[in-house]
């Protein structure tokens, strides 16, 4: 007994001193890794390549799955930042002009026009901003068409082939596994469901998807061809044509300045920052996150003393509780704007919102520290980025203003349920029975939720019920927040979804504009003049932050073996059914009514 207690208070030792020296060993690399003050060299230039994401907010992304430390201690620079860092660049004497070589593109199409709007402002100082890349997918091109120079490798290619969307439908596999989804909706275009009970689009879905499509897709061959001095209907032609099929059509039908290689391109941006001739000097790139690195500071800086506009970044899907990053959790939510509204220094708030919905009991959660805001005297004004539908407009809908781009996707006013019943799986498949005894006729209802016994007519009754009072209360919230006409909330409601353009014409937005001019219209609005400050929540940490908070007895991080394990092996999935996955998962996570964004299409 002796030799267990020795051995056993031995291993509890030798554990307690490897746990702290594995937090040694951690927080030196921490250590190591935090630099002085970073500058940016004389004769640099700013490179582009976006092939990390891109947040609203900057490092307001779930790096649970991340399996390397390299990506879980990397910056991610948010639009927000983004915007204001070329806006820096374009001031900075030692930033001589912009690499724009897109790997991928820094959000969606409305995220993409405001990057543009900067690169032109930059330009507008007489920098360069020059283009070049292997290939161009339909994104990457609309963003790198902004560059003063657009070159294109001579074995390379732009994918040039119009808009196009694919939905996966899933009943099929549901019926063979012996699954039925139980489905209650309000709102005849609420199609969010269809890929569970139908095996094709409906003729409703169809038709908004068509005109979301087809208004997105003139937006942008319009912003493409006055950039390339071509026009819309050319550009059309050469798209629908299939035109662009290599390099040299590429060349030949004006879509880019010059095919080249990257020593060429090298050579030429040596000659632009005034270096041809010195063969021992180096061309010298900073990229996006040293240069954030070196303008946090800066970007950070607030005057203590004066009035605050809040501008609080809402993105992600919108579910109950605490939610994580890139997640827009109803009760953090809620939490962060009631701290914000017992600030005395807050007189507006801007609710910048990049969402396509999630749970309705979230959402109302949300919209009602709005409302008691508004109550305050806080002016509210909201700012849409990609998408603020469903949900996502739930939450902004008693907002002062709305702000939204020309191509933001939002509307989607509608509501439904989702209940997978089980019992085809259980009996057929898998020889499993179940049986009950209960106390009412309703009772195994909450108790089962309908995944073994399917509800029947009447307790379908009761579900739809609930469905539509939400649908009635989302209807009344628009209407009342808007001031419109109920019958007009009426006409513009049933799980619609709405271009920015089309939003403006129907009365769901009061301007197409962006983040900035949101933060003017709310200054304005609760009349503070030029001085006052734009302090962006909720406060995100970076990873060294929070391993730092970990190993001094704050919020611990995860680094439990079975998530990395489970995300490595995701690490090799392709792309595309990593994204159907993740739509599972979303899925999966869904509690009671949802008011979600009827499709999600990837348009590149």
């Amino acid at each position: 007994m002796k030799n267990f207690i020795r051995e056993f208070f031995a291993s509890c030792f030798g554990t307690i001193v490897g746990l702290f020296g594995l937090g040694a060993i951690v927080l030196t690399i921490v250590l190591l890794n935090q630099p002085g003050d970073p500058e940016v060299e004389e004769n640099s230039i700013l490179k582009l390549d976006f092939g990390a994401a891109v947040p609203e907010l900057s490092n307001n992304l779930d790096k649970s799955g991340s399996t390397d430390l390299e990506s879980l201690f990397a910056e991610n620079v948010g639009l927000a930042d983004l915007l204001e860092l070329i806006a820096m660049a374009k001031e900075d004497p030692n930033i001589k002009g912009i690499y724009l070589s897109p790997k991928s593109s820094p959000g969606g199409f409305a995220s993409m026009k405001k990057v543009r709007e900067a690169l032109a402002d930059f330009q507008a100082s007489g920098k360069f901003v020059l283009g070049y890349a292997n290939s161009y997918s339909q994104s990457t091109y609309y963003l790198a068409s902004a560059s003063d120079k657009l070159y294109l490798h001579p074995m390379g290619g732009i994918d040039f082939m119009g808009f196009g969307g694919q939905i996966m439908y899933y009943k099929g596999l549901m019926d063979k596994l012996g699954v039925k989804a139980q489905i209650y909706y309000a709102g005849k275009f609420k199609s969010a469901t269809e890929p569970f009970r139908r095996t094709d689009m409906s003729e409703a879905n169809r038709k908004q998807v068509r005109e979301y499509l087809n208004g997105a897709y003139m937006q942008y061959l319009e912003v493409i061809g006055e950039s390339r001095g071509i026009s819309a209907d050319s550009l059309f032609q050469l798209a629908n044509q299939a035109k662009i099929r290599n390099a040299n059509a590429a060349l030949e039908y004006g879509m880019v300045d010059a095919l080249k290689y990257k020593d060429e391109v090298i050579k030429e941006l040596r000659e632009l920052v005034g270096i041809q001739d010195d063969k021992e000097a180096k061309l010298k790139f900073v990229g996006l996150s040293g240069y954030y690195d070196v303008k946090k500071k800066a970007l950070r800086e607030r005057s203590a003393g004066s009035d605050k506009v809040a501008v609080i970044f809402a993105e992600g899907s919108i579910v109950d509780g605490e939610g994580d990053r890139g997640s827009i959790g109803g009760e953090f939510y809620a939490r962060t704007i009631r701290k914000i509204r017992e600030d005395d220094k807050v007189k507006a708030i801007v609710l910048r919102v990049n969402s396509g919905g999630g749970s309705a009991f979230a959402s109302e959660v949300i919209w009602r520290e709005i409302e008691l805001a508004k109550e305050q005297g806080i002016k509210v004004v909201t700012s849409m980025g990609d998408v603020a539908a469903s949900g996502g407009y739930y939450i902004a809908s008693n907002s002062d203003k709305i702000f939204a781009e020309s191509n933001t996707i939002t509307g989607s006013i509608g509501v439904f349920g989702m209940i997978p019943n089980m019992r085809g799986l259980y009996e057929e498949k898998l020889g499993l029975s179940m049986d009950t005894v209960k106390t009412g006729k309703f009772s195994i209802m909450s108790r089962d939720m309908g995944q073994y016994y399917a509800f029947n007519e009447e307790e379908g009754a009761i579900i739809t019920q609930s469905i539509e009072e939400i649908y009635d209360l989302f209807k009344n919230r628009v209407s009342e927040g808007r001031g419109l006409k109920r019958a007009h909330v009426d006409s513009i409601a049933q799980g619609r979804v709405w271009l920015g353009t089309a939003a403006l014409e129907v009365g769901l937005v009061d301007s197409l504009a962006g983040l900035d001019a949101a933060i003017t219209e709310a200054a304005a609005l609760a009349n503070l003049g030029e001085s006052y400050d734009a302090v962006h929540y909720p406060k995100i940490k970076n990873f060294e932050e929070e391993l730092m908070e970990s190993l001094t007895g704050g919020k611990k991080v995860d680094f439990s073996p079975t998530e990395w394990q489970k995300n490595q092996l995701l690490q090799d999935l392709d792309p595309e059914l990593l994204i159907w996955m993740k739509q599972v998962k979303d899925l999966r996570s869904m509690q009671g009514p949802q008011m979600r964004l009827p499709f999600e299409l990837k348009l590149d």
